[in-house]
């Protein structure tokens, strides 16, 4: 008995990287996958292996996500796990030297991707009476990132989302997550990178450690929690302070919440 076992889960950017290992985990553990990913014939080559459904997607359009979603409900009669792990990065350190069609780029995937996931997940789930979401953040998204300020302003923005949106879906019975890893051996790190982290005696992660976080995310009771992978450590929750509180006449009262 695996722990998904007649579930079924969608994972985006599933052609490579935390997606393809994420998507091979879930189907060991009994799960029916629809792989999606810009890269068509990567998507079908993972779900080949794995039993699963292809899909090929641009996760930056609103109404490719849709499809996808669409699709995969279609095939297999429900979702119950969406993995929203799609990225990219563009190395941008100087916001002098940003284009507007790096910030295009990362900005749609990174953050429109997300934004519009949780859109189609929550409504798929709803019909399906609950589900567990997880979205790839970064330990960029809790920190900060020099080398590329407006991915990690996008990492920032999905640990916001997931951490803002999982009161509202946690009674539905839809519980959202996210991960945090730190560097990680894939596709979004170059050659010349990997191999700075190799000559200074740096290990990076393999992809199947994130995903046996976001298995864990999914099997778990977690909702609005972020996970920190690092090398070297068991996945664990990151611990969020609060903020000043108000003084004077506001002290002691709660600020309303429904608009």
């Amino acid at each position: 008995m695996g722990q998904l076992d007649g579930k079924v889960a969608l994972v985006t950017g599933a052609a490579s990287g935390i997606g393809e290992a994420t998507a091979e985990l879930f189907a060991a553990e009994g799960a029916s996958v629809a792989a999606v990913d810009i890269d068509g014939d990567g998507a079908a080559a993972v779900a080949g292996r794995i039993g699963g459904l292809p899909i090929e997607g641009d996760m930056g359009d609103s109404a490719a996500v849709d499809a996808a979603f669409a699709t995969a409900e279609g095939h297999f009669g429900g979702i119950d796990v969406a993995f929203l792990n799609a990225g990219v990065a563009i190395a941008v350190a100087d916001p002098a030297a940003l284009t507007d069609e790096e910030y295009e780029r990362i900005r749609r995937v990174n953050l429109d991707g997300v934004v519009y996931g949780l859109r189609a997940a929550s409504r798929a789930m709803r019909r399906r009476g609950g589900g567990a979401i997880v979205a790839t953040s970064s330990l960029a998204g809790l920190i900060p990132f020099p080398p590329d300020f407006v991915y990690d302003a996008t990492k920032h923005a999905v640990v916001g989302l997931v951490r803002s949106v999982a009161p509202t879906l946690e009674p539905l019975g839809i519980r959202v997550n996210a991960v945090n890893p730190s560097m990680t051996d894939t596709r979004i790190l170059t050659d010349d990178v990997k191999k700075l982290f190799a000559e200074i005696g740096f290990p990076l992660m393999p992809p199947r450690q994130i995903a046996e976080a976001v298995l864990g995310l999914v099997a778990s009771d977690a909702s609005g929690e972020c996970w920190v992978c690092q090398v070297g450590r068991d996945a664990e929750p990151y611990e969020f302070h609060g903020v000043p509180g108000p003084r004077g006449e506001a002290e002691g009262r709660t600020p309303p919440t429904d608009t």
